[in-house]
Formats: C-alpha cells, sequence, structure tokens
C-alpha cells in the first residue's frame, strides 16, 4: 500500500511542478513561494478547525490533530528550516532555468537520499537497486549535455548550483522526515500544520528584509491562480507522502525514487505547455530515469 501511496505523491507534486513553473515565470520569487505556502496552510488549517470543533468526527475520519511537546515543535522547525533554504534556491533556479533541466536535475535527490539511508536507517540495497540509482545520475549527466544547447553550461552556471544545493536540502528533508514520522509517531495532518506554520513565519523574516521595503520589487509581484494551486497540490503530495512513511515497512529509499515518476508530467507535459527546445532529446534521458525508477520498483 506504502508504494501506492508514494505513486499519488508523484502525480500531484507532478503537476505542482507545473503550476510552479506558471507560477514565478516572471514573477518575484519570495512573495510567490510565501503565497504558495500560506494557500496550503490555509488549506490544511481548514481540517484543523474541522478537528477542533468537531473531535469525534475527525478521529472517525482519520485526521485528528495531535498535540504535541515543545521540543517535538522543535524537531519540526528544524525541517521547515531547511525546505525553507531549499525552497528558495528551487524558486530561485526555476525562474531562471527550463523547467525541462530544472526537474531532471531534482531527481537526483534520491541518490542523496540513498546514501542518508544507508549509512543512518541501515536500509540494505540489492543489486537492480544499485543499478536504478546509478542509471539516474547517468541520465542527469546526459541532461547536462542537453542544457549546454540551450546556453546552459552547467559548471558556470549559478541557478545550477542553486538547483542541486535545493535537491541536496530536499534529500536532506527527506530523511528527517522518517524520522519525525516513525520515530516521533507525528501523523501526517499534524506534521503538515506546523511545518506550514514555521515555514511562513521564517519567509515572513526573509520578506521583511529582502522584499517589503522595496517599492520596486513589491510593484513587480503578479499574483496568478497558480500560486494558490501550488500550495493546495503540494499539501495533497505531502500527505500521501507521510501517509506512505507511517509504514513501519516503508524504505525511504524506495520511496524517494518512486516520486521521481512525476517527472512524466513535469518534462512532457511542462515541456509542450512552456514551448521549451529540445524536448525530444531530453526524452532519451528522461527513458533512463525512468527506467531507473523502474529497476528500484521490481527490486
Amino acid at each position: 500500500m506504502w508504494m501506492y501511496l508514494g505513486l499519488l505523491a508523484a502525480l500531484f507534486l507532478g503537476l505542482h511542478n507545473l503550476c510552479k513553473k506558471h507560477a514565478v515565470q516572471d514573477n518575484e520569487v519570495f512573495p510567490v513561494l510565501l503565497g504558495t505556502i500560506s494557500s496550503g496552510f490555509l488549506f490544511v488549517s481548514l481540517f484543523y478547525v474541522w478537528a477542533l470543533f468537531y473531535p469525534e468526527y475527525a478521529a472517525e475520519n482519520g485526521y485528528s490533530f495531535q498535540e504535541i511537546s515543545w521540543q517535538t515543535h522543535g524537531f519540526i522547525f528544524i525541517k521547515s528550516a531547511i525546505m525553507a533554504g531549499s525552497w528558495i534556491l528551487a524558486y530561485q533556479a526555476l525562474k531562471h532555468l527550463p523547467l525541462t533541466i530544472v526537474t531532471p536535475i531534482r531527481s537526483a535527490g534520491p541518490f542523496f537520499t540513498f546514501i542518508g539511508a544507508i549509512i543512518i536507517y541501515k536500509e540494505s540495497p540489492n543489486l537492480y537497486q544499485w543499478l536504478g540509482f546509478f542509471l539516474i545520475i547517468f541520465s542527469v549527466i546526459l541532461y547536462s549535455r542537453i542544457g549546454k544547447k540551450e546556453g546552459i553550461h552547467f559548471k558556470r552556471n549559478k541557478w545550477i548550483f542553486a538547483i542541486i544545493g535545493a535537491t541536496f536540502l530536499g534529500a536532506t528533508s527527506g530523511l528527517y522526515d522518517k524520522y519525525l514520522i516513525q520515530s516521533l509517531h507525528l501523523n501526517p495532518q499534524t506534521l503538515q500544520f506546523w511545518f506550514c506554520l514555521y515555514t511562513i513565519l521564517i519567509l515572513l523574516v526573509i520578506l521583511a528584509i529582502t522584499w517589503f521595503p522595496i517599492a520596486d520589487k513589491r510593484s513587480a509581484f503578479k499574483f496568478r491562480w497558480s500560486i494558490v494551486a501550488v500550495g493546495v497540490l503540494l499539501q495533497a503530495a505531502d500527505y500521501f507522502y507521510f501517509k506512505a512513511l507511517q509504514d513501519p515497512e516503508a524504505l525511504i529509499m524506495i520511496l524517494s525514487a518512486i516520486k521521481r515518476s512525476q517527472l512524466i508530467i513535469a518534462v512532457v507535459i511542462g515541456g509542450l505547455v512552456f514551448k521549451e527546445k529540445n524536448k525530444r532529446q531530453k526524452l532519451i534521458p528522461l527513458v533512463g530515469i525512468m527506467l531507473g525508477v523502474f529497476l528500484i520498483l521490481y527490486s
């Protein structure tokens, strides 16, 4: 069951990436990020308020919220800080790079998760899983060669380094999620509620320094429907991902790889919607990445 939940998370993440590209294109990144997280928080808050007034109904339908200690709040705040850094880097990169380049680089995230899962959680990969992960990394290298044709030189482009940094922080957060869900026994909705709230507070501090005082940046911001869609779709994806992690048999490195199947939506549909270049050539490494995911699932 946890693998199917992972596939549902991938579906919503793929749609989330399409909306995210639309939201940041020719727009101010920081307020877009704040708007997406705030939209997701409002979505989760509806369930929180419902559970507050109708606790028995919420418990019967599986979305009751837990009371947690201050120490647990601290652990959630750490996740918020990690993901705020990851999102800031990712949104900046997405504004300046094609979606068909950004998404495949993000697909290298399972490799970092893979190494962490072996070292921290002692998860034991087999031969097919080794082959799958190295096939994913090799395919990302192929994307770098295609990127040069679009004037994107991976060694000299700072936005490439930004998306690599975002990928590493995202993988770190993924490993941390397993600790929060399985060791601290947080349910998905409780983690989502407080995580969103603390991320909003962190972003407000950043915007108070870098965006609110500057009139030109404020006037450059454009509100779009996709900002709200990004927030809601991300919360839906996170819910299914956290539900999958609740299963004691769930392997974080396998879940991380399953989530990469969002590439089908981001590269194929995204390339058509945003009219990006070299779509056919990008299908070759895309097949490599999907084959890597298949090998992991087959194992």
